[in-house]
């Protein structure tokens, strides 16, 4: 089964999953019909598809079902670029500063004045869409004896507006130790991962250390 990489790619732009903010059956779904390592002009697909290819041995363990990834599916080869999306939404935001108009000049002027002035309105007044990342965020235990499903419950319970906890796994380090290795989503204008890690590293009867294992802007 095919996958409609300009569609999967334009959906994936602010977003780090097919559906949510963890891996779910729905990326499975997607990840399963691809059969090789997406093009580079697909950034937002290959950023995702390398993500989800290190959660290959929890697939049948993810949460969801696929209903959600079954609309990428089916539409044949993928096309060179999303153009003709981007084409129609330029065509909606153009206004016609001349227009056509019968009456004489100083009239046509005004209008063509005033055209301007709501062309220059709705684009200044246009929303931007917030910046964000998506961050593997890593807290290290002092010893094997930390209470791991502890632990996560408290980092989990530090909450700021623009962060989201996502999912979560136990990496063995050693000498029976596991960190906590946990995927989080951030706006970067809101949430300064300095002071997240100061505030999960007071939590310093479980944590000896925390790190930025990696981090990528959507």
């Amino acid at each position: 089964m095919s996958v409609d990489f300009a569609k999967l790619d334009s959906h994936l732009v602010q977003r780090s999953y097919v559906e949510g903010y963890t891996p779910s059956q729905a990326d499975v779904a997607v990840f399963k019909a691809i059969s090789s390592q997406p093009e580079a002009s697909f950034a937002n697909v290959t950023r995702w598809y390398t993500h989800i290819n290190s959660y290959t041995s929890e697939f049948e363990s993810l949460p969801g079902s696929s209903t959600a990834g079954e609309v990428f599916l089916g539409s044949g080869a993928a096309p060179a670029a999303p153009a003709a999306a981007e084409k129609k939404e330029e065509e909606d935001d153009e206004i016609d500063l001349f227009g056509s108009d019968d009456e004489d000049d100083a009239e046509a002027e005004r209008l063509k004045a005033e055209r301007v002035a709501a062309y220059n309105a709705k684009k200044a007044n246009k929303p931007k869409a917030a910046a964000k990342s998506v961050v593997t965020f890593e807290v290290k235990p002092w010893d094997d004896e930390t209470d791991m499903a502890e632990l996560e419950k408290q980092v989990r319970a530090i909450e700021k507006e623009g962060l989201v906890w996502g999912a979560s796994k136990l990496v063995p380090i050693g000498y029976g130790i596991k960190k906590l290795q946990i995927t989080i989503v951030i706006e970067d204008d809101l949430v300064s991962l300095d002071e997240l890690q100061e505030q999960v590293q007071e939590l310093e009867d479980y944590v000896q250390s925390t790190d930025i294992a990696a981090m990528q802007k959507l």
